[in-house]
């Protein structure tokens, strides 16, 4: 391997209003070599990945290519200098032909029009390359999705590129097609490639990489040799705990629950979930704990019914099946919270009480309209309950802080009265205080003085509300389940354990 990184980037920053996204970024890519870029949501990758491309231009720092300084301004300016990418969602076009695809932009041409002769064999002799024998005049469409991720990386090869950067690649792959990428991968990489492999799959960062960047906070917060860095030590600088810190843990006291009110038996998604068994009763807070990625937000979409699992099934007051839309979801009692506030919550420009009865007013149906005062009675009743700070119901919840807004998706959903209702990220982007009194809530529906209260899947990325919230934990890794544990069994420490353990050790 070249002593000498073909691609390097110093003291980079780069601030949009209000947010400062890059600072002091540093990164070096070596020919010959698989570079992870590690991080939580908000570390920055997709960030830096933008500046690399052209998309983004850096506000101060400095990027080189064989140590001459780069300043690509436009993503046709990086693809130029060899640094080439392939997204998470496959960015080709499924009716045009693999050829067409492969060579989209670039034709080779004899007497000004596209020699087609050739722009078959040029696409043969690219995916020869990586061991891939399709045919290159059939639609791009008839292909398995992990062989139009082969396609969009041969387009990437195709001209002559130095770097290849790769964004979370695998989301969507099957193990088998997981392993056919990598073994690509490693071909490339001993032809000389230098690979930026962008993940959060531990296994896959250590079965494929040999060198690992951790971002957090859009800082650079290390550079470290993969096989001199532990797991856990990885998980701890992702998340910023410290090896030495006191752990946060979760008291042995639980409230009394009931009978069990849903039950999710092998339920699965391809590329998004491995079968995965789970039980809520009635009173508990079940929290999903895991890095993103882990499986928590796939599982709390395929309980929804927002996602349709390929296996298993959901039972609930009486009802098993599959769920194939959020109203079924609903009618069967279960309501969801999503993590996208802005773009599965709530409606800016409608009013706190228009939000609030949303979902209410959906589940009865047009003919059964609730009228104006006794939506006024029910918003009013939740803004008191909850202690929404609005100056009225009508004013748009658009307005309101993210906090308070977030506290009036959860009266949207008290107001059905459902028999689960499952959180996801619920305090994110919300200020301590709100955070606070969240959680105090989402305790208080639980754990009623009178008996066992609502059943709530409680899912955060922060493990002390996680352990603060739960009655019991789900630990998330790599998309399937890691163990279940009781309140008191588990601190900080030893859920970010479960998390990077080996997949030999988990089983054991």
């Amino acid at each position: 391997m070249s002593t000498q990184p073909v691609l390097a980037l110093s003291g980079l920053h780069k601030s949009f209003p209000g947010v400062k996204a890059l600072s002091n970024v540093s990164l070096r890519l070596f020919p010959g070599e698989v570079h992870a870029l590690m991080g939580q949501n908000g570390a920055g990758k997709s960030t830096l990945i933008k500046v690399l491309t052209g998309l983004y231009q850096p506000d101060a720092g400095t990027i080189t290519l064989d140590g001459q300084p780069i300043a690509p301004k436009r993503t046709e300016d990086a693809q130029d200098l060899g640094i080439r990418t392939v997204y998470q969602e496959v960015n080709l076009c499924p009716n045009l032909s693999v050829a067409e695809n492969i060579c989209a932009g670039r034709f080779p041409r004899r007497w000004g029009r596209i020699d087609w002769a050739a722009v078959h064999a040029e696409a043969r002799r690219v995916l020869a390359q990586m061991d891939l024998d399709i045919d290159v005049a059939a639609p791009l469409s008839r292909y398995s999705l992990s062989v139009q991720q082969m396609v969009a990386i041969a387009r990437a090869l195709r001209i002559s590129a130095r770097v290849l950067i790769l964004d979370e690649p695998t989301s969507s792959l099957d193990e088998a097609a997981v392993q056919r990428l990598f073994t690509v991968l490693r071909r490339l990489r001993d032809q000389g490639l230098a690979i930026l492999f962008v993940t959060h799959f531990l296994d896959q960062t250590y079965a494929l990489a040999d060198r690992i960047t951790v971002m957090r906070n859009g800082e650079t917060e290390g550079e470290y040799l993969a096989s001199e860095l532990s797991r856990l030590a990885l998980v701890n600088k992702m998340v910023g705990a410290a090896p030495d810190q006191q752990p946060s843990r979760l008291d042995s006291r639980s409230a009394g629950t009931g009978e069990p009110v849903l039950r999710a038996e092998g339920l699965a998604r391809r590329g998004a979930l491995q079968p995965l068994d789970l039980e809520l009763r009635q009173g508990e807070v079940l929290g999903l704990a895991g890095l993103l990625g882990s499986g928590r937000t796939e599982a709390a979409r395929l309980l929804f019914g927002a996602d349709t699992a390929d296996a298993g099934h959901v039972e609930t007051r009486g009802r098993r099946g599959r769920w194939h839309s959020p109203r079924e979801a609903i009618a069967a009692g279960i309501a969801f919270c999503s993590e996208d506030r802005k773009h599965e919550g709530a409606i800016l420009d409608l009013s706190v009480r228009e939000n609030i009865v949303l979902a209410l007013q959906a589940r009865a149906g047009l003919r059964l309209a609730l009228g104006r005062e006794e939506q006024q009675a029910l918003a009013e009743d939740y803004i008191r309950r909850l202690g929404i700070k609005t100056a009225s119901a009508d004013t748009p919840i658009g307005q309101l802080s993210g906090g308070n807004q977030q506290k009036a998706l959860l009266a949207r959903w008290l107001a059905t009265q459902p028999a689960v209702l499952i959180l996801d990220e619920p305090t994110r982007g919300i200020d301590v205080r709100a955070k606070e009194d969240l959680m105090d809530q989402v305790r208080a529906l639980a754990h009623r003085e009178d008996g066992p209260g609502m059943a709530i899947v409680f899912i955060s990325s922060e493990l002390p509300e996680v352990l603060h919230c739960s009655d019991r934990v789900l630990v998330l890794r790599d998309r399937r389940a890691a163990g279940v544990y009781r309140r008191g069994e588990l601190d900080e420490r030893s859920v970010l354990e479960v998390i990077a353990a080996e997949p030999a050790a988990q089983a054991a």
